[in-house]
Parts: C-alpha cells; structure tokens; sequence
C-alpha cells in the first residue's frame, strides 16, 4: 500500500489515537441516554468523532493524490522540550509543590514563566517582546479569572500574602 500523503497519513493516525483514548476513558462516567445525558456523553461522542475524523483523514491520504504529499521532516526536539517545560513549570508554580516545600507562587508568576520558557522554542526570541507579551497575558488572565469570574486560586506567591 502506497501512502500519498504522509503528513495526513499520521495525523489521521494521531486523530484516531486521541479520539480513542477519550471515548475508552470517557465510559468510567455515567454516559447517560441522549435526553438526559451524563457526565461522560460528551467526550464520549467527542471521542468517537474525532477517531471517525482520524478514519477519514487516514483514509483519504492512502487513496487521494495530493500537492502537498511531502514526507514528514525531522521532529523539532527544541520547541517540543521548551513548550513541555513551560507548562510544566506553570502548573508546579501555580499550585505549588509540598513534597519539597515549594510554595504556591500563583497565577502571575506562573504565566510569565509560562510565556518566558515557550517563547524559549521560537528561533531569535526577544526579550522585551516577550516581558510585553507576558504583561498583556497576566492583566488578561487577572481580569478574566479573579475580576470577572470571581475564581478563588493563589494570585500572587502565597508567603507574600501570610
């Protein structure tokens, strides 16, 4: 068999292993019926269009010619590892981390390590576009979260705050 179009080929397969995994986990909740519908419906449907989308677009790249048939490039290691610690290092600095006594340090710090570290991945990065972008992330997020929605989270570093 012939693949024309790699690039569709494996993200069909990706589509098809993400909407799989969604649906298997989604029938540990209460699927419900279509008129009174529980807490696993939805990524259960979700789920199974997204595999049937995978299906699809698997099947399209094996019998379909397409321009943009090219074959899948080296994997970008560096982008891939910055923009993984990024949201590592957001989650460990908004929540904190107890079994080695790292306080909570809140949303604000959070984003802009969040920013600093995926803006990391981009070839020729910028500081002070960055500090921008970092800035209009935080006021946004403080708005959105605290201001309007009246969410209840750690701010600001938590041994400021005591």
């Amino acid at each position: 068999m012939n693949i024309k179009s790699q690039k569709d080929f494996f993200s069909g397969l990706m589509f098809m292993g993400v909407g799989a995994a969604f649906a298997w986990g989604a029938t540990t909740y209460n699927v419900g019926t279509g008129a009174r519908m529980g807490p696993g419906y939805f990524p259960l449907m979700l789920g199974v269009l997204m595999a049937l989308l995978g299906a699809a677009i698997t099947f399209k790249s094996l019998v379909v010619e397409t321009s943009g048939g090219d074959k899948i490039g080296a994997w970008a290691w560096k982008p891939l590892v910055f923009i993984i610690l990024a949201n590592l290092a957001f989650g460990v600095l908004l929540g904190g981390l107890p079994s080695i006594k790292l306080p909570a340090m809140g949303m604000i710090v959070g984003i802009y390590a969040l920013t600093f570290i995926s803006s990391m991945a981009e070839p020729g990065w910028k500081v002070k576009n960055t500090l921008i972008l970092a800035t209009i992330l935080a006021a946004g997020s403080y708005l959105a979260f605290v201001v309007v929605l009246k969410l209840q989270f750690p701010v600001w570093p938590t041994f400021l705050t005591n």
